[in-house]
Formats: structure tokens, sequence, C-alpha cells
């Protein structure tokens, strides 16, 4: 059986007295792309920058492609990608440089042009971060994420506050990037948008992972246990109308 390219075993982070991660444990597999789904505090961000080498823990083990976060975290960050925040960019640089500039830190040349190509921002290779939509703006985060040619991409939350046509290009890109061999763990709010991207998805609450599935056995075992909805589903939503009314382009000015 294959191994997983992420373990994750009794992982314990505590703040004091509260305990933000209680001994959760997963595996990810290469070329998945993994949830961590549940609501604000539950976890999972703390958990990421553990397995990011972002965050020390308390107890457990975390390997990373065969490697320890205890003793190997440098390695480790060679072959991941970390979504970075809008503070993290500097004002005065535009993308081309901005990407130069991150390259620089991982001590390796890139071609920014051809990464910003990936991401469909090569027409704003000249513009600053701040003059970006909030699309863009969240395609140019997961372009920084590219540099050093990841195994492994994190993004948390990388759809929210974008419009439904931004939204999708972003699945679109997240589907492209795990097509071309990558592994992506992600977090998101957006119950569809677990559905529709993740092969597997962990349900953390309270810093424990209460539920570890498929979408879609999870939804067929809620089903089965007589779950009904109080109002019934149609064959399309307000979203679906929003999308066939506007088209799905993005609308990058």
């Amino acid at each position: 059986m294959e191994l997983p390219i992420i373990q994750v075993k009794n992982l314990v982070k505590k703040y004091n007295q509260f305990t933000a991660v209680d001994h959760i444990s997963f595996d990810v597999y290469q070329n998945e792309i993994f949830g961590l789904l549940g609501p604000n505090g539950a976890g999972k961000t703390t958990t990421l920058e553990i397995i990011e080498t972002l965050c020390d823990k308390n107890e457990g083990e975390v390997i990373v492609d065969g490697m320890s976060i205890d003793t190997q975290k440098q390695d480790i960050k060679k072959i991941i990608g970390v979504q970075l925040q809008a503070a993290g960019y500097y004002p005065n640089l535009n993308l081309k440089e901005l990407l130069e500039v991150f390259a620089g830190l991982y001590n390796i040349k890139i071609d920014p042009i051809q990464i910003l190509d990936e991401v469909n921002l090569k027409d704003k290779a000249k513009n600053k971060f701040k003059e970006l939509s909030g699309g863009q703006k969240q395609r140019f985060s997961i372009a920084t994420t590219l540099i050093n040619k990841p195994k492994i991409i994190f993004l948390d939350e990388p759809t929210t506050g974008l419009d439904p046509q931004a939204r999708r290009n972003l699945w679109d890109l997240i589907k492209k990037l795990k097509d071309n061999g990558t592994t992506i763990v992600i977090t998101t709010h957006y119950m569809d948008e677990a559905e529709v991207l993740c092969d597997r998805i962990a349900i953390v609450d309270s810093g424990k992972i209460i539920k570890l599935d498929t979408p879609d056995a999870m939804i067929d075992h809620l089903i089965e246990s007589g779950f009904e909805r109080t109002k019934k589903v149609k064959a399309a939503n307000l979203e679906d109308v929003f999308l066939n009314l506007t088209g799905k382009a993005l609308r990058d000015f």
C-alpha cells in the first residue's frame, strides 16, 4: 500500500490551559486534495501551521514525505508551498518583482512570467499587488506557493470573499495543480467547495477529528441515518442562476 505523504499521529497543541489541537491523527496521500473542515476555533489552522513547521507542537508526531518536523524542518520547507496572506507582500514591487524576491529566499532562479501564466496573471506582471481584484490576489497568493515546485501545497480558506465567478475559476486552478501531481491540503468554510474539490475530508471540532471520509460517503451515511432536508433540493441553486445569467468568465479589470 502507498505510504502517506503526510502522517499526523496524536497531535496536541496547547496555549496555556486551552487545548487547540487534541490528539488528532490522520494521513494525507500523494496527489489527493485533503480538506480540513470545521467551525472557527476548531483547530484547523493551528494543525496546518504545525505541519508547515510554522508552529511548535506539544505532543505527537508529524511526518512529511518521510521527514520528521522535529528534526528536518528545513528539508520539509523545501518541498512545501504555503499560501501567504496579503500582509506578506512588499507594496512597492510589482508581481514579477515579488516572485523574484521570494525566489531569492529559496536561493533559486525562476521564470516569473511562466508562473504568472499558470495562474492567469501574465498580463498583470507589472501591476502591484494592491492594484489587483480579490480573485487576482488569491491567484497570486497561490502563484507564490509554486515558486519552489512543491510536492505539497497548503491553502487556508483560499476563496473567502470571492464572487462566484472568481471562486469557480480558483477551483479550476486548484484542480489543475492536482492534475499536475501536487498534493493539496485545504481549509474552507464552504461545504459545496469541499464537496467539489476534496477527495477526502476531516471534520474538526473542539480540536478533535469527529469524522474522516470521502464527501460522498459522509453524505450517504447521513441519508442512511434517516436525515431529510426541510426543503427539497432543486436541480439548480441560486449560484447556478447567477453564473448562468452573468457567465463564468472572470471580470478581471
